[in-house]
């Protein structure tokens, strides 16, 4: 794919790192900064209706600042990485010639390594394959990674079932190992600056209690059984959101309120364990400590990187171009 930057284009700020740490807040920050939109990758924010259940930043603010993809398809539809990729790239070259900054912000990793690296044309997903393969135990899956694609099996999380299954799945269905066809990806053709904003441990597991505490307080129950009837259901996509499943047993009467806060708090800071590690891997993050409360102190260190990569973009133009 061809690179469609012109020298002066500057560099686009990918606001990363796992669920809790305040990415959507220091992203609004950073645009009324740098008079920036906000690109959503929060994997299950696409969803109408999940408001709650994946803290959305709120209606005023995302009408001061314009938010895309966030309520980007029904609750009972579907979104994958590529359509996101598709709408990404579409959006950053909106944005931009509106004269705005685009913002990318978000913890998919799976959404984000579609922008970086881009994504191989895979085989479709085989249902008894799949099944055969659900049946088996997770560590048994991840030793068959292991023996099949060690290159995967060392990037993938063990506790991760859904990318290991695909792996496998991938692998068994060609021949070969889903890491090689990776490779034949490509990422897109905009120049990202990577920012990772990370909390101490003990901070960060306090933040995620205090928000499922006031996603509690605020109505997730109720959210979850009005989608219930507009038709969320085991076989949606938005099903696998965290707080759905918790929220449709306790409704069930399958689990006490305090069951389902402890279900809650342990699920949230699993998958904040497991974005933390992919994103580890990744090179070329600079990685910013989020204090308890100072997001604004946060916000101008990123737009002093992201004037320092311009700068350096910049000079780097100017000597490609001198003869």
């Amino acid at each position: 794919m061809a690179d469609r930057r012109s020298p002066a284009t500057p560099p686009v700020p990918l606001i990363v790192g796992p669920t809790g740490v305040g990415k959507s807040e220091v992203a609004v920050l950073v645009a009324e900064r740098i008079d920036g939109e906000v690109i959503s990758a929060d994997s299950r924010a696409f969803f109408r209706g999940l408001d709650i259940a994946t803290d959305k930043p709120h209606v005023e603010v995302r009408r001061r600042i314009p938010h895309h993809l966030i309520d980007r398809v029904e609750i009972t539809g579907t979104y994958d990485a590529m359509a996101f990729r598709r709408d990404t790239d579409r959006l950053i070259d909106e944005i931009s010639d509106r004269g705005h900054r685009p913002i990318v912000a978000g913890g998919g990793t799976l959404y984000v390594g579609a922008l970086l690296h881009g994504l191989f044309a895979g085989p479709s997903a085989d249902r008894a394959l799949r099944r055969r393969l659900a049946a088996l135990p997770l560590d048994a899956l991840a030793d068959r990674l292991m023996t099949v694609d060690p290159e995967a099996a060392a990037r993938i999380h063990p506790n991760d079932r859904l990318r290991i299954v695909r792996a496998l799945e991938v692998s068994e269905l060609t021949g070969r190992p889903i890491s090689e066809l990776q490779r034949t990806a490509a990422p897109l053709p905009h120049a990202f600056v990577l920012i990772g904003l990370r909390r101490n441990r003990d901070d960060h597991r306090n933040a995620i209690a205090a928000r499922v505490d006031r996603m509690l307080e605020a109505g997730l129950i109720g959210e979850i059984a009005t989608l219930q009837r507009r038709g969320l259901n085991e076989r949606c996509q938005a099903y696998r959101t965290i707080g759905v499943q918790e929220a449709v047993a306790f409704l069930a009467g399958e689990m006490t309120s305090d069951q389902l806060r402890e279900a809650l708090c342990h699920r949230t800071w699993a998958l904040a364990r497991r974005q933390t590690a992919w994103f580890r891997r990744e090179s070329g993050i600079s990685w910013i400590d989020v204090p308890e409360r100072d997001r604004e102190e946060v916000a101008d260190r990123i737009v002093a990187r992201l004037h320092a990569e311009a700068d350096r973009e910049y000079h780097r133009a100017d000597e490609r171009s001198t003869p």
